[in-house]
């Protein structure tokens, strides 16, 4: 199977490399095109200069982009161009709206269109041990299993097309929910004088442990907070899980909280830095309250 891929952020250039490995990559494209003609010329692929180009000589395409117009305007770019039979596997974090029309865009021209967002982080895209939540034809993502088996390892077929979406939008609040509470959590660790780093040890191989909490928590510890997953995008993804359950006439407490919270963090020049940079936040109420105490002294 010959496979092109688009889409080479921080997560896309791991699983382009991936699939190398795998024997399956032939193409890749990025907006900006140095960054796919660097990576080709490194791996020996290709690096066609349009979207149309790659398509016409795949039998396959993995996107990977930021945002649900992103993923329609690359759909419209490629479906003239793929061949009837071909697959679209979209892991970009959308709408599953977003995801049904992506698939009806493709389908006059015999193309079958999977939503397959994916967890796990940088690492896991690094360690082809995402988790991939797909939607679509069960046949479709049968033939899609090659693929898939290269980026992860709990690969799931939820539902119609627009699952995958649901189901990543699920994950998406309970991330929320657990770096809100593993912020809190260490800032509070930190206002009574804990040596964090044995905190961060003991607990992590505790009842209240999490990936966030071993995989995070050391960015508190240090006070630094390298993109892993961006606050700008999380953010993104909470606003797609708001409009979902706005559906419903649901508004959703931890979604709600943790938008405020990304909203004042970009506000403040930090949207590039990764989610566990709501520790910042957090400490600043036990410090507000120690500043007060030490006022009234």
């Amino acid at each position: 199977m010959r496979v092109g891929f688009v889409g080479l952020g921080a997560m896309g250039m791991h699983m382009a490399r991936n699939l190398h490995r795998a024997g399956l990559l032939t193409a890749v494209w990025n907006r900006t095109g140095e960054k796919a003609r660097a990576l080709a010329a490194e791996l020996n692929v290709e690096a066609p200069p349009t979207l149309a180009a790659l398509a016409s000589d795949v039998d396959a395409v993995v996107t990977c982009v930021s945002a649900d117009a992103d993923v329609l305007e690359v759909v419209r770019a490629l479906a003239p161009s793929l061949r009837s039979g071909a697959l679209v596997l979209d892991s970009s974090t959308v709408g599953a709206e977003t995801a049904r029309k992506s698939a009806e865009l493709l389908r006059p021209h015999g193309v079958e269109f999977l939503d397959c967002p994916v967890s796990g982080g940088t690492e896991g895209a690094r360690d082809a041990t995402l988790a991939i939540m797909v939607g679509g034809k069960e046949e479709a993502f049968e033939r899609a299993q090659p693929i898939l088996a290269a980026l992860g390892k709990a690969i799931t077929h939820f539902g119609p097309t627009g699952s995958g979406q649901a189901a990543k939008a699920t994950n998406q609040i309970m991330c929320a929910g657990i770096i809100e509470a593993i912020s809190e959590a260490m800032a509070f660790a930190r206002a009574q004088g804990l040596p964090l780093e044995k905190l961060v040890d003991t607990l992590g191989k505790g009842a209240g442990s999490s990936w966030y909490f071993v995989h995070r928590a050391p960015n508190m510890v240090r006070g630094t907070f390298p993109a892993g997953f961006r606050v700008r995008l999380h953010a993104k993804d909470l606003t797609i899980c708001r409009d979902m359950a706005a559906r419903f006439g649901v508004a959703l407490p931890v979604v709600e909280r943790m938008l405020g919270d990304y909203a004042e963090l970009v506000a403040r020049g930090y949207g590039d830095e990764d989610i566990s940079s709501t520790f910042r936040l957090k400490a600043e109420l036990f410090d507000a309250t120690h500043q007060a105490s030490h006022d009234i002294q």
